[in-house]
């Protein structure tokens, strides 16, 4: 019997603000896309869910981020936002735990809320400048998706849950990660929000010139600019 082909898919990280940029790119330009692929997330893992990763013999690619390289993506984003016309808040996080939007996410995709949950997460980060690793910002979500706070809240103390986001960080590893956002289609992947374009050509089958026409009625980036994405510590810079 044949091995089934995966579905083309992105990689994402509430944490990541090119991830965010990719998304709203994602979902406002190429919906056809964002409905046909597999949304999978990525984040810097806790204690109990790295223990998981160790006995599953997975490394992913965390490695500690400079302190230049933290003021540069700062200034990064900066230029990135103000092009795309979006208003930005860099949240502060303290001592985050990010298995608590992640898989709580997971929680909400479940319930048939994993798009809606996204947009208020991303929205609650990167223009309300909230905390999103905090129990009562998942709650204050759940309540607005109409769904059980404390399912949302709760998410990471759910073994079962554990072991849906195991299996999404083992196949970031899998698909050769290293990086967020990042997207595979076939043996082909792109990194980076601006290689979005290019996924999205390689999903229709259509020359990249054809998906590249009329972006820059909608930013002021050059059409093939340099990869915008995160290679820092896992999930992106936060």
């Amino acid at each position: 019997m044949a091995k089934k082909k995966k579905q083309p898919r992105w990689y994402f990280s509430l944490r990541s603000p090119y991830s965010w940029f990719a998304y709203r790119e994602l979902t406002e330009h190429y919906a056809d896309v964002a409905d046909a692929i597999e949304w999978i997330p990525f984040w810097e893992p806790d204690e109990i869910t790295q223990g998981m990763l160790d006995e599953a013999d997975v490394e992913l690619p965390i490695v500690a981020m400079s302190r230049a390289k933290g003021f540069y993506i700062l200034q990064d984003t900066a230029r990135l936002s103000k092009a795309r016309g979006l208003a930005m808040t860099w949240p502060i996080d303290k001592d985050p735990n990010w298995e608590i939007s992640h898989l709580a996410y997971l929680v909400a995709e479940r319930e048939g809320k994993g798009r809606e949950f996204i947009d208020l997460a991303y929205r609650a980060r990167w223009e309300e400048g909230r905390d999103i690793t905090k129990r009562e910002t998942m709650a204050e979500i759940a309540g607005v998706l109409g769904l059980d706070p404390e399912l949302l809240a709760g998410a990471s103390d759910d073994p079962d849950v554990r072991k849906l986001g195991l299996e999404c960080l083992v196949s970031s590893y899998q698909d050769g990660l290293f990086g967020v956002p990042f997207f595979v289609h076939g043996r082909d992947k792109f990194w980076g929000a601006d290689r979005l374009r290019p996924f999205v050509a390689a999903h229709r089958g259509q020359p990249v010139e054809e998906v590249e026409k009329g972006w820059q009625d909608h930013v002021e980036l050059p059409l093939f600019s340099a990869a915008a994405g995160d290679t820092g510590h896992a999930g992106g810079c936060g």
